[in-house]
């Protein structure tokens, strides 16, 4: 089998703000399982304390002349008998803060990692070489333009086209690099430098994270200057969307210690139980009414601006619970907070990051909202299928692919769904899923169906393996 390294900014468990740590923490681990020499890289953030690393080399990076020490670190986790590998680019310079992203020297930071991963990937020598959103994109010039390397197939996957890294022209010479590299075939994207650019030109095969975002992020709508680059890519049958997965070991409502009450599909009913005490924890009135939960960044494109509108109505007719938890945009929370002032016996806002507190919420609410503007893929829909939630969600991205209208189609329905960007079409969908909700033996049928859906790695590692071999 191919030998890979899989670069990524963040890495679950090691550090994470969002999903692409799940993602980097859970495909190489099934990966490895069917029978890959995988290995991951990522920086060595100060908060990655509490784990016990091993040394592995030293070596200089010149950044514009000044002289920076850079350590590679690496810890081994044991699985089922094999070895997964994680490699830290360790530097007290770029790294040793608080933090792990939003520095005034972003580009820097990044561009000395990429220097580092590209010097190491020298001596690892893998076959594919799998690079993770805009923090990586420059590692694919590095080695084509810089090191005239052709060894490794280069994959790179890009997990939200909106953060694409891009900085004023002046930061290539944080690659050792000169001005004849700032022209439209390399980094240079509309008078700025790219990281995401660099990426996409240079790899062998452009992967995003669903089908349906693959075509969206063509159009200039979704691709933020890009789509151009990406219909080339297309047309040269080198841009493939591979829908997310989830870790059912982590996501099992079986065997999740987070829970009051743990639970499978033959004894769903202990949701209930469930329901109950997180209204006890979160200070709400302890009631059985339908509970409706948001766990997401609190930005634009998760739909905030039609979601906090349309809870308002919802909750002013309806006899209903909503729980959000989440960190964001001030403006957001502080709407939030206004609406549980008004409806403190119905609304519980946590504006905090609490993983273990977001899976009592999943194992509680009956129904999550995904609102969204536009979405790669999703992973909250996969975990609220994992926990018998039912999922209202905007068709576009990866909730188009994972999500079936129950409304349209009984049979396979998995959630509901709306097409519009406006109030109404959240009030409207929300209302019909509330009147389903009210027939009991047909809820529990709709809930017990998504348990039973399969959207684990085992699934989408096995098109990762398929495109690691055809490359």
């Amino acid at each position: 089998m191919k030998k890979v390294l899989f670069v990524a900014s963040e890495v679950s468990p090691y550090a994470k703000s969002g999903g692409l740590a799940d993602v980097a923490g859970s495909l190489p681990k099934e990966l490895l399982k069917m029978g890959y020499d995988i290995a991951i890289m990522m920086p060595k953030y100060r908060e990655i304390n509490n784990v016990e690393m091993q040394y592995v080399c030293d070596f200089p990076i010149f950044m514009q002349g000044k002289k920076e020490n850079c350590i590679i670190r690496k810890h081994d986790q044991e699985l089922s008998g094999k070895t997964l590998t994680t490699y830290f680019v360790d530097s007290i310079t770029y790294f040793d803060r608080n933090g792990m992203y939003c520095h005034p020297d972003e580009a820097e930071r990044f561009a000395f990692f990429d220097r580092a991963v590209a010097m190491f990937y020298k001596s690892f020598q893998p076959d594919i070489l799998h690079l993770n959103d805009w923090q990586t994109g420059p590692i694919a010039f590095l080695v084509r333009e810089v090191m005239h390397d052709h060894h490794a197939k280069i994959i790179y996957t890009t997990h939200n086209l909106e953060y694409n890294g891009r900085f004023n022209r002046g930061n290539i010479y944080h690659f050792d690099v000169g001005d004849e590299y700032f022209n439209i075939d390399n980094f240079e994207f509309y008078g700025d430098l790219s990281f995401t650019k660099v990426g996409i030109l240079y790899a062998d095969m452009v992967t995003t994270v669903s089908k349906t975002y693959a075509e969206e992020i063509q159009t200039e709508k979704y691709g933020f200057g890009y789509d151009g680059l990406l219909r080339s890519k297309a047309e040269q049958g080198k841009l493939l969307g591979i829908v997310n997965g989830i870790d059912y070991e982590e996501f099992n409502p079986e065997k999740d210690s987070a829970l009051v009450h743990r639970y499978t599909v033959e004894t769903i009913d202990k949701k209930a139980q469930n329901k109950h005490a997180l209204q006890e924890e979160l200070h709400l009135p302890q009631r059985d009414v339908p509970m409706l939960a948001v766990v997401s960044r609190v930005v634009p494109h998760k739909g905030f601006d039609i979601l906090i509108e349309g809870m308002n109505r919802i909750l002013k007719t309806e006899d209903i619970q909503f729980v959000m938890l989440g960190v964001g945009e001030e403006h957001y929370i502080n709407r939030l907070k206004r609406l549980a002032e008004k409806y403190p016996e119905k609304v519980s806002v946590n504006n905090v990051f609490d993983g273990e507190l977001s899976k009592r919420i999943y194992a509680s609410s009956d129904i999550f909202l995904m609102p969204s503007l536009f979405e790669p893929c999703g992973l909250s829909q996969l975990i609220s299928f994992r926990y018998g939630t039912i999922p209202i969600a905007r068709c576009t991205g990866g909730l188009r692919d994972t999500i079936t209208g129950y409304l349209g189609d009984k049979e396979h329905g998995n959630g509901f769904t709306f097409w519009g960007h406006k109030v109404d079409d959240l009030v409207e969908v929300t209302k019909k899923a509330l009147e389903v909700y009210e027939n009991t033996k047909e809820w529990d049928m709709l809930r017990k169906r998504v348990m039973q859906e399969n959207f684990s790695w085992e699934v989408s590692a096995k098109e990762y393996a398929k495109l690691y071999e055809s490359v």
